[in-house]
């Protein structure tokens, strides 16, 4: 070989190996970026399942569990610093009894606060969210998953509220009695003229109007309805995987248009569609799925989450189910921002109620949602929004709109 191209070949491996120690120290500092930036901004999940823990033998919120998605050390691992637990029952159970179940998981989730007040606070309004930040606490909310619970008893809005409930969705997997689900044959072309009153009282009472799980008439009348904006607290893009569950491309620019925060869900279903036509196929479909396993389990949310992750688990195993990265996570919050924009999207992960893709195996891993963003391009504010503060100023909006309603009286 002539010398010109020894020296040649020589600069071209200096060029290369130098490109690759710049690239490595340009991942280094976006790392230690996504890190500051992660820890110092509010995170927060607006769907968590894990009050269903709590009357659990085997489960402490204080401290690391061996299963599950969420607890207190694993949420200071991963910088989650405000939580929406959610207060769920079966849609079957209605009227009184309904209301006297809702009520235990509250009065759960308020005792736990209570018990780990070092660790947390229980938070009404955005402010509290933010105070809980200042003291280096973890914000505890709280939001009800599914109308139902109120028992057809607009009175018990008011007594929600009262306790602390700051969200409620309005159906679940079924519908009520004056309201349709997404995951059950229509009956009332959406609300009915009482389900108008329910969110007319939400308004008055602060609290949030959430549409994940509800059929799409069910959505367009209640963006008609309300006056504050409205939440998808755990609902993703129908355009990236076709799920009744999640949201098309036009609700969620419906719901942007109003002010709304569409937060994504993580649930291996709702996010890739691969996963949920292999899954479907196994499985019968969504609502015989989970007809079939909440009889089984009679009702009982955790037993339902622990026996669809050991048959989530069986199938992958046994090579019927497709592997699905926590990558998709991104890929609905992104697709959202370039539909909408980054004020209008959030996290509503569906921790200890769903299957979480890989790599996001608990709260732990939140911080490679900030990361990955930020390698994406995302600006800090953006990432900020996403991760809590849209959520927050749907809060205050909903505020302000009850404090104008209260006036009127």
């Amino acid at each position: 070989m002539r010398r010109t191209q020894i020296v040649v070949l020589r600069a071209v491996c200096g060029l290369i190996a130098a490109t690759i120690v710049t690239q490595a120290a340009l991942a280094d500092e976006i790392s230690e970026r996504a890190h500051k930036l992660h820890f110092s901004s509010i995170v927060l999940d607006t769907h968590d399942d894990t009050t269903q823990r709590f009357f659990s033998k085997d489960y402490a919120l204080g401290k690391q569990n061996p299963d599950g998605h969420v607890d207190i050390p694993r949420m200071h691992e991963g910088g989650m610093n405000a939580i929406f637990f959610s207060i769920w029952i079966d849609g079957r159970i209605t009227g009184p009894p309904a209301v006297e179940k809702a009520l235990d998981q509250i009065d759960a989730v308020r005792e736990n606060v209570k018990k780990y007040s070092k660790d947390m606070v229980l938070a009404r309004t955005a402010d509290d969210v933010r105070r809980a930040r200042a003291q280096g606490k973890i914000a505890a909310l709280m939001g009800v998953e599914g109308g139902h619970m109120i028992g057809n008893d607009i009175r018990v809005v008011r007594i929600f509220a009262d306790l602390g409930v700051r969200y409620m969705t309005l159906t679940h997997f079924y519908n009520d009695e004056w309201a349709d689900s997404s995951t059950d044959k229509p009956a009332h072309n959406g609300l009915t003229d009482f389900g108008k009153d329910v969110v007319r009282e939400m308004n008055r009472q602060g609290i949030v109007v959430d549409i994940s799980h509800v059929a799409d008439k069910t959505f367009y009348d209640a963006l008609e309805v309300s006056k504050a904006p409205l939440l998808a607290s755990h609902s993703s893009c129908r355009a990236l995987c076709n799920h009744v569950r999640d949201m098309s491309d036009d609700m969620i620019k419906a719901l942007a248009a109003k002010g709304g925060v569409i937060q994504i869900n993580y649930e291996m279903s709702f996010i890739d569609q691969a996963y949920k036509d292999a899954y479907d196929k196994e499985t019968g479909g969504v609502v015989q799925h989970m007809s079939e396993i909440t009889k089984s389990c009679n009702n009982d949310e955790t037993c339902i989450s622990q026996e669809m992750t050991k048959l989530q688990q069986k199938l992958t195993t046994d090579g019927k189910l497709p592997h699905v990265s926590w990558e998709r996570i991104i890929d609905h919050i992104d697709h959202a921002v370039k539909l909408v924009g980054a004020d209008h999207v959030g996290l509503g992960s569906d921790f200890d109620g769903a299957s979480m893709p890989e790599g996001m195996e608990d709260c732990s891993k939140l911080p490679k949602i900030t990361e990955a963003l930020l390698r994406k391009g995302y600006s800090d504010g953006d990432i900020r929004k996403i991760l809590g503060e849209n959520t927050l100023r749907v809060m205050e909006q909903a505020e302000s709109v009850s404090r104008e309603l209260q006036a009127q009286k």
